[in-house]
C-alpha cells in the first residue's frame, strides 16, 4: 500500500514543475520561482512518505519474524512436554540436577 503522501507529493512536484515551465515560457519570475518552490515541497513530501512506506514495511517484517518465532518456541515447549509425559522419571531426575547444580552455584557464592 502506498501512503497518501506519496502520491500527494508527487503530484504537487509535477503541478510545481509544469507552473516553473510555464513561468519561464511566459517570462514570469514569480511564477517560475513558485513552481519550482512547490516542486520542492511535493519532493519533499514524497520523500517522507516514502519513509514511512519504508518504516512500515521493516516494522510489518519485524512481526512477521516476531509471530514466526513465537509460534516455533510454542512448537518446541510442546515437544518438551510431550517427551516430559513420556517419560516422567526421566524429567525428574533432570530436574533434579538442575535443582543441584544452582544450589551448588550459589552455595559458592
Amino acid at each position: 500500500m502506498v501512503d497518501t503522501d506519496r502520491v500527494t507529493g508527487a503530484a504537487r512536484a509535477f503541478g510545481g514543475k509544469v507552473q516553473g515551465a510555464v513561468g519561464d515560457a511566459v517570462g514570469s519570475d514569480r511564477h517560475a520561482l513558485e513552481g519550482r518552490l512547490r516542486e520542492a515541497q511535493g519532493t519533499a513530501e514524497n520523500l517522507y512518505g516514502q519513509a514511512k512506506d519504508a518504516v512500515r514495511h521493516a516494522a510489518d517484517e519485524v512481526s512477521d519474524h516476531a509471530a514466526e518465532a513465537y509460534d516455533r518456541s510454542r512448537h518446541v515447549a510442546w515437544e518438551g512436554h510431550q517427551k516430559s509425559v513420556e517419560w516422567p522419571h526421566a524429567s525428574l531426575i533432570v530436574a533434579g540436577l538442575v535443582g543441584f547444580g544452582l544450589g551448588f552455584l550459589v552455595s559458592r557464592l
